[in-house]
């Protein structure tokens, strides 16, 4: 099961920080992986807005980079600070 971690106001989006769940077959990218959370939260487009960064098992990843269903994945919006 892949575990997904949200932060920021994503968290406030989806409701959570954390959640355990078997991705669908058909999800084998990370912009596969954005495109379903966003429709699945109805987010209107805030999953896909590149300034999200997403990591997979601690390592920054790019939309084209593969996902499989045992890792963590954690989606970042930016921070802003003064």
């Amino acid at each position: 099961m892949a575990k997904l971690l949200y932060f920021g106001r994503l968290s406030d989006l989806t409701g959570t920080t954390v959640e355990v769940l078997d991705l669908p077959d058909d999800i084998r990218t990370a912009a596969d992986l954005r495109d379903w959370l966003d429709l699945r939260f109805e987010a209107s487009g805030a999953m896909k807005e590149p300034t999200v960064r997403i990591a997979i098992n601690n390592e920054i990843v790019f939309d084209a980079d593969p996902v499989a269903g045992d890792d963590e994945i954690a989606f970042m919006p930016p921070v802003g600070g003064g």
